[in-house]
């Protein structure tokens, strides 16, 4: 099982780095990879590549923006929610989807 993550937010600093590391701290806790890409102020960081699309489970989206080049993650079942709740439920959902998904 892998999960992938896109995180953005306004301002691109805070939320944006707290929602990737709680997503990748949830999903280590549960035993899943992970790759997490932030869209912030100072650009795209840690992308996902076509590669990183062939095997994944799901993928998580924040909604407080507009995601850039969504339309890559067309045929991954996904998760949409704004940042603070990803932040605040990282678990949870990491939870839900492998219960779901796995």
């Amino acid at each position: 099982m892998k999960i992938l993550g896109v995180t953005a937010c306004p301002s691109g600093v805070a939320h944006t780095y707290m929602a990737a590391d709680a997503i990748k701290r949830a999903c280590e806790k549960a035993g899943i990879e992970c790759k997490v890409e932030t869209q912030g102020s100072i650009g795209v960081e840690d992308e996902i590549t076509v590669d990183d699309l062939k095997d994944a489970t799901a993928v998580i989206l924040t909604t407080n923006m507009p995601i850039k080049n969504a339309d890559r993650f067309a045929e991954i079942p996904k998760v949409k929610m704004d940042a603070g709740t990803i932040i605040r439920a990282a678990d949870s959902i990491v939870g839900k989807i492998k219960d779901q998904l796995g």
